[in-house]
């Protein structure tokens, strides 16, 4: 347990500081987030790029680490699935701050997340077998394997990506789900010290960004950083034994959000109008209705909390009402606040 804490606090230290060298550079050369009333909640520019700082904290720690010890290797995750995540990572930051600097169009804008993803695949993280809620398992195949864990972190990737739409949300969401799979790595059901190892790490350099991003935020994740943030947690899922579930549900109002959305967006204007934003989230809506910033991600980590921590308790059956009893919340709240308050209004 010690190890966990000192080098969760590094990768917390390593976060926190580079977080205000980024943040120079990012202003210094203009790389920031201008106010947009279309799409935007905030009034003044912000430095982006935050998710470098994010990626070099972890980077720097899981090298450390795998040169100093076999902490990381104990193990079934091996070197190579370490390097094909940092890979992907650093791909994952070269596309985000090409994005953030020139402001690339959806089609340029997927291929390093999708890369990153292959990578990841390239270097072993697989999915062998998934739980059978009913009892048993799947066995995957290879391609099987290939093409769930490709789609699973797109899935993930994109979801933190729309989720990073106030101030501290989508890293607070994504640090419950870290904190949700590191604490499972360390029961007895599943005992993971390298897991465990490797998601404190995520957890201190999430931690130690966000300490700069919650409302007023002086810093955002940039385009890189929101899809990777969901890339870690996409991973960590993966690599702890197909904890898919306890990621969704984590992320399950996020999700379904997302599904909303573009369900909604494909309605009004085909495909070409899901790619352009607005302020339709289950966010955007809150925050319309008067909620302020703090209140809404203070309301999304409970929510995320409590399904998560369920996953500590539950057996998969239970896992899947949990998410089928999110599915009938979202549809709830959808409907409430297309009742209530349509689009239109709030882009008025």
């Amino acid at each position: 347990m010690m190890y966990l804490i000192v080098w969760g606090i590094c990768a917390f230290v390593l976060s926190f500081f580079s977080t205000l060298f980024i943040k120079r550079v990012a202003l210094y050369f203009g790389v920031v987030d201008k106010s947009d009333q279309k799409s935007k909640v905030h009034n003044r520019s912000t430095a982006l790029l935050g998710g470098v700082s994010i990626f070099i904290a972890i980077a720097v720690c899981v090298i450390g680490i795998l040169l100093m010890n076999n902490l990381l290797t104990s193990g079934e995750v091996r070197v190579w699935q370490y390097v094909g995540v940092l890979l992907g990572g650093l791909v994952i930051m070269i596309g985000g701050v090409l994005d953030d600097c020139y402001k690339l169009p959806p089609h340029l804008a997927i291929i390093a997340p999708f890369v990153a993803a292959v990578l990841a695949i390239l270097f072993g993280v697989q999915v062998e077998k998934l739980t059978n809620p009913f009892g048993g398992y799947f066995y995957l195949e290879s391609w099987q394997s290939d093409l769930l864990v490709v789609i699973w972190l797109m899935i993930v990737m994109y979801t933190t990506k729309f989720l990073d739409g106030l101030d501290g949300l989508a890293t607070s969401v994504s640090s419950v789900g870290v904190l949700m799979i590191m604490l499972l790595a360390l029961t007895t059901a599943y005992y993971q010290p390298d897991v465990s190892l490797f998601a404190a790490v995520t957890l201190g350099a999430f931690v130690g960004f966000l300490f700069w991003n919650i409302h007023p935020a002086s810093i955002f994740l940039g385009e890189g950083g929101s899809l990777f943030v969901g890339f870690m947690l996409g991973v960590l899922a993966v690599i702890s034994g197909g904890k898919v579930a306890t990621a969704l549900l984590v992320l399950g109002i996020p999700l379904l959000d997302v599904v909303w959305v573009v369900f909604r967006r494909l309605r009004q204007g085909g495909i070409r109008r899901v790619v352009v934003g607005d302020r339709g989230h289950l966010h955007h809506r809150l925050l319309a209705l008067g909620w302020g910033h703090t209140r809404i991600v203070a309301l999304y980590v409970a929510v995320a909390s409590a399904f998560g921590m369920s996953a500590l308790f539950l057996q998969s059956k239970e896992k899947l009402v949990a998410l089928m009893i999110l599915v009938l919340i979202m549809g709830f709240v959808a409907f409430f606040f297309v009742q209530k308050r349509p689009l239109q209004k709030l882009r008025s």
